[in-house]
């Protein structure tokens, strides 16, 4: 079984064992939220010298175990140490004990996804004590879920009516409600086939895909690569399905899947200092792992110790750093800059807040909720945390090679493909010689582009003019000279580019505005002119000014790695 997404099998497995017991099959529409199944009681923190820490097994665990010194039990001169904290780290991958562990006070902090925070708010909020307070998001998912999909589906919009396979309560449940949405679709578009595990077993998002009847699947990548004939299009041999490809992976939808740190409220009222040493002791130990990653070989010796650490804590072997390494590969550390913008920026579509909302609205239409539970954070003055911290002002740099961009979709544009990788896709129109775009009439438009700027980071979204052709059909029912109709055709061309280019400028200054920076190297313009018209020979006003649009196209280019600059 494939280590990059175990925590979710144990959880499942013994979500799914628990409702199985209380008469609920996996396949229920009616699944009852996790508050409705879990009956302890709450109890004071248990005193101790050591206080219990719980990982998971995911590569933001990493950080975790080199803060404690490589070792279970805090060791003297580590970073979490030398703050004089003491602590004793368990890895839990089974939710329900987590929550357990938490509810009793045998722990007071709470290891999981924001997916899996937002499950159990309902029943960690009961008692004001075990009421959570989030503290710390370590990392992003970036690559380690896809969605696979079989050939007659291409975009988003394709999932309509279709048979999608999803673990229940686990990692992608609110993975598929955010595609769907930001599709113009919700989770009543399609039919859900319910499975109990994640992976490694009869009953697996991978095993239902096989089945006729089931259109699509969310897997880990390992199993994404399998069903695709490593990541090309399945052959039909060797596990593969015949057709099948990645339609999405989180190393596009970069910012769906949140990995963080919660603590009771009763421990964080009496340990407030304690809890934020904790948490400027994880940003200095993910800072310190990001430098050693980068310069391995001329540490290899601390980098091996720190790997075989990892390996041993989470993975139950010294002997598997290689997995303890692939582990760190599937996720984005978010750092001291991604948490002052997870907790702080209100406007940020991706924010703790708005990222709760989108997960429980997601949670209830299915049933794993039954209200929602706002998750509050600990407002903590991050001017604290900058102490041997660098870089904690830069100015993130631009995350695509624009040259290489440009390549890219030119060519699939010289081959007619633009369509090819596309995720989702709308329009908005213009009025005849109109040059500018107010955010006065394109408030919505532009906000969207914002959203999926943010979520879907890892993507191209080409922004492409098209101009109506009756000038061009006109002169050319006239018989017009040659060299007037290139020109009436070059014109059109260039008028599409500048009002997509005027277009793309005025999305990024509205987000500015609103406090929100775009990184321009993720946007593409294109002129179609006249080539792409809705209506090619228009006999209303309404399909005359239909062809006057700009077409905002998401789309994933992962298999081009040229496009991403490295990473420092």
């Amino acid at each position: 079984m494939n280590l990059r997404r175990m925590v979710f099998f144990a959880v499942v497995t013994a979500c799914f064992a628990l409702f199985s017991d209380s008469g609920y099959a996996v396949g229920d529409v009616q699944s009852p939220p996790l508050g409705q199944v879990i009956s302890a009681g709450a109890g004071d923190v248990k005193a101790g010298r050591q206080v219990q820490v719980p990982l998971i097994t995911w590569g933001g665990d990493i950080a975790t175990v080199l803060a404690n010194g490589n070792s279970a039990t805090t060791a003297g001169g580590s970073i979490f140490g030398q703050k004089g904290l003491k602590f004793k780290l368990f890895r839990q991958d089974d939710f329900k004990k987590q929550l357990e562990a938490y509810l009793s006070g045998e722990t007071p902090f709470l290891r999981g996804t924001m997916g899996m925070l937002n499950m159990a708010a309902d029943v960690i909020s009961r008692d004001p004590r075990t009421r959570p307070i989030v503290i710390y998001l370590m990392t992003w998912s970036n690559g380690g879920d896809c969605l696979v999909v079989k050939p007659e589906i291409s975009t988003a919009k394709d999932l309509k009516g279709k048979t999608v396979a999803l673990q229940a309560y686990g990692p992608h449940v609110d993975y598929l409600a955010k595609i769907l949405k930001d599709a113009g679709l919700s989770m009543s578009d399609v039919n859900i086939r319910w499975t109990k595990d994640l992976t490694g077993t009869d009953s697996t998002p991978v095993e239902a895909i096989y089945s006729r009847d089931v259109d699509a699947a969310f897997a880990i990548i390992p199993d994404g690569l399998m069903l695709t004939s490593n990541g090309a299009v399945g052959t039909g041999a060797e596990g593969s399905v015949k057709g099948a490809k990645i339609m999405l992976s989180t190393k596009t939808a970069n910012r769906i899947i949140a990995d963080c740190y919660a603590v009771r409220s009763d421990y964080f009222q009496a340990h407030r200092q304690e809890v934020e040493s904790f948490v400027h002791g994880l940003m200095i130990a993910s800072q310190q792992l990001k430098e050693l990653f980068k310069n391995k070989e001329s540490r290899m010796t601390e980098y091996k110790n720190m790997l075989g650490a990892a390996a041993e804590i989470l993975l139950d072997s010294a002997q598997a750093a290689g997995d303890a390494e692939s582990l760190y590969g599937d996720c984005e550390y978010a750092g001291f800059g991604g948490n002052v913008k997870f907790f702080g920026d209100e406007k940020w579509p991706r924010n703790l807040s708005h990222l709760s909302e989108e997960i429980q609205t997601a949670f209830i239409s299915i049933g794993l909720a039954r209200s929602k539970t706002p998750l509050e954070h600990a407002k903590w003055d991050y001017n604290r945390f900058r102490a041997g911290l660098t870089g904690v002002d830069e100015v993130a740099s631009p995350k695509f090679s624009e040259e290489n961009v440009a390549k890219v979709v030119a060519k699939k544009q010289a081959m007619g493909t633009l369509e090819q990788g596309e995720l989702f896709s709308f329009e908005i129109n213009f009025q005849p010689n109109q040059k500018d775009f107010s955010e006065d009439i394109y408030t919505d438009d532009f906000s969207k582009v914002i959203d999926l700027a943010s979520t879907y980071g890892g993507a191209v979204i080409t922004v492409e003019g098209h101009s109506d052709p009756q000038k061009y059909n006109s002169l050319e029912k006239k018989a017009a000279a040659p060299l007037v109709l290139r020109q009436t055709r070059q014109a059109a061309k260039n008028l599409s580019i500048n009002r997509a280019l005027s277009v793309r400028n005025s999305v990024i200054k509205f987000a500015a505005a609103k406090g929100i920076p775009l990184d321009e190297s993720q946007f593409t313009v294109i002129g179609h002119g006249i080539d792409q018209p809705a209506f090619p020979h228009p006999e209303t006003k309404e399909q005359w000014l239909s062809n006057m649009r700009v077409v905002f196209r998401i789309i994933q280019i992962e298999a081009e790695e040229s496009v991403f600059k490295p990473v420092d």
